[in-house]
């Protein structure tokens, strides 16, 4: 069902000032920047060897994550999985009871169709499902 880990995403609090240190301390470059408005996220990929370091800025005060933020702090958000069949996997899920945030696939940054599985389906962590 899991291809591999597409990435791992961290909140942060200072989008720019995270970059740069990720850029500068672990030699890591930006492969693509986007704002996912209706996510209320900017994100930037930071391309570590086949997958991919996730930063995740907070657009606004009442964004998903500046909710996290202030609840949590900055650190590890979510896990990205890849998937080679969203809408079958998202079944598959449903059918052993796994609380879905995403019933169905949506469109998330890079253009890649994206699902999220509730932190409460999966030991406390959030998963994002990807399907390229």
């Amino acid at each position: 069902m899991l291809n591999k880990i597409e990435h791992v995403a961290l909140a942060v609090a200072d989008l720019d000032a995270a970059v740069t240190h990720y850029t500068q301390v672990w030699g890591l470059e930006v492969a693509h920047r986007e704002l996912v408005a209706d996510q209320g996220v900017e994100e930037v990929m930071l391309r570590l060897g086949d997958s991919y370091l996730q930063l995740l800025g907070a657009t606004g005060p009442d964004t998903t994550v500046a909710k996290f933020l202030e609840r949590r702090g900055e650190g590890l958000h979510h896990i990205a999985y890849e998937v080679d069949d969203l809408p079958a996997t998202l079944d598959s899920l449903s059918a052993r009871g796994v609380e879905m945030i995403d019933e169905e696939p949506r469109l998330g940054g890079r253009g890649h169709m994206v699902a999220f599985v509730h932190p409460k389906s999966n030991h406390g962590l959030l998963v994002e499902l990807i399907q390229r």
